[in-house]
């Protein structure tokens, strides 16, 4: 399943309130400005920011080069 349409519009990062990606496969949220990925679980959006992982560049880069390619969108535009 996937989070709802609606939800994901008004999805922000709890700590610099800005938009996120989205990645349905892999139940996450991801936040490019603090490189940190938030938990989607049972298709709720975890927004704790104790439970989110800090990312290493392979990671960000990873994850900036797939969203670019497959031309993921944020949650909202800032």
């Amino acid at each position: 399943m996937s989070l709802d349409p609606k939800l994901l519009e008004i999805l922000a990062c709890p700590e610099d309130k800005g938009p996120l990606y989205y990645l349905d496969d892999e139940q996450a949220l991801y936040n490019p400005r603090l490189r940190r990925r938030y938990p989607v679980r049972d298709d709720i959006p975890i927004m704790l920011i104790d439970d989110a992982e800090s990312l290493d560049d392979a990671e960000v880069s990873r994850l900036d080069q797939r969203i670019e390619a497959e031309g993921i969108p944020p949650t909202f535009e800032a």
